[in-house]
């Protein structure tokens, strides 16, 4: 069987002017047109040739000797070569563009942009290209608990987290509670794994462990501070939801930061604030 998107070793079965016809010798009925241009000196009719399977700019299914960017099962960059009012068209290596949807774009694309991006064959038979790339992404990574790995967001969802490609290889998600700023799909990140499930697929935090990341916390705060005019208008008492919305981090890394401070003598707790000194 021939298979779109793929690489497969066929057999020539024959030979015309513009080129050779290739076939699976499972199924010689079904042949590919292999141009002339792409046949390796010295075959003949019985050799076996490797070669990529898509499709022309006529909707043609193609063999091709040239290694594309991208074939199906696997998730890479490819830059945006150019847009039209469908969609975008990526540069995968070959002489036709990869055609990327508006649908499978999780973020409108520009023209130079590199999305992270995976092959389906969509309801016409066509190949083309998805930013939806989770069920492409490998379980099977060499990281474990602590070790710092650096990914891509290519999803968010108020309910999970963000969806880490790590390496633009691996699946991995920062939990909601993990959390904190502004992330945005398409974002590079640098996470710390907090474990790694059984299905293989990586719990991360971008945030260092409680005494690495107090530091700092500390020097965030003085600098919220600062913004303040050296007043903090509310102290370590105020609701989770406010200290999240201003400090971008939990009320209980608040409050050990704030401790930390504390101790050192750089700041005065207030009944409703917090003073530096």
């Amino acid at each position: 069987m021939i298979k779109l998107g793929e690489k497969q070793a066929l057999k020539v079965v024959k030979k015309v002017e513009f080129g050779v016809y290739l076939a699976d010798m499972a199924d010689t009925e079904e042949r590919v047109l292999l141009p002339a241009k792409q046949v390796p000196e010295g075959t003949v009719v019985g050799s076996q040739v490797e070669v990529f399977i898509y499709k022309d700019s006529k909707d043609r299914i193609i063999a091709t000797t040239k290694e594309p960017l991208l074939k199906m099962g696997e998730v890479t960059r490819l830059r945006v070569a150019q847009l039209s009012k469908f969609g975008a068209f990526l540069d995968w290596g070959l002489e036709k563009d990869l055609f990327l949807p508006f649908k499978q774009q999780t973020y409108r694309v520009k023209q130079g942009d590199t999305p992270l991006v995976s092959l389906y064959i969509d309801k016409s038979s066509r190949l083309c290209a998805t930013m939806n790339v989770y069920p492409y992404l490998s379980t099977e990574s060499p990281y474990t608990k602590d070790d710092k790995v650096t990914g891509c967001i290519y999803e968010t969802s108020p309910e999970f987290g963000a969806f880490v490609a790590v390496d633009d290889k691996y699946s991995g998600l920062i939990p909601q509670k993990e959390l904190y700023g502004e992330v945005r799909i398409g974002d590079t990140v640098t996470c710390r794994v907090t474990g790694v499930k059984e299905d293989g697929k990586l719990d991360l935090s971008i945030r260092e462990k409680a005494y690495l990341q107090i530091e700092a916390d500390a020097e965030k705060v003085l600098a919220v501070i600062d913004s303040f005019d050296g007043v903090l208008p509310f102290n370590d008492k105020a609701s989770p939801e406010v200290i999240k919305r201003e400090m971008q981090m939990s009320k209980n890394e608040f409050k050990r930061a704030v401790g930390h401070l504390l101790k050192k003598g750089m700041i005065e707790i207030k009944e409703k604030a917090i003073r530096r000194i």
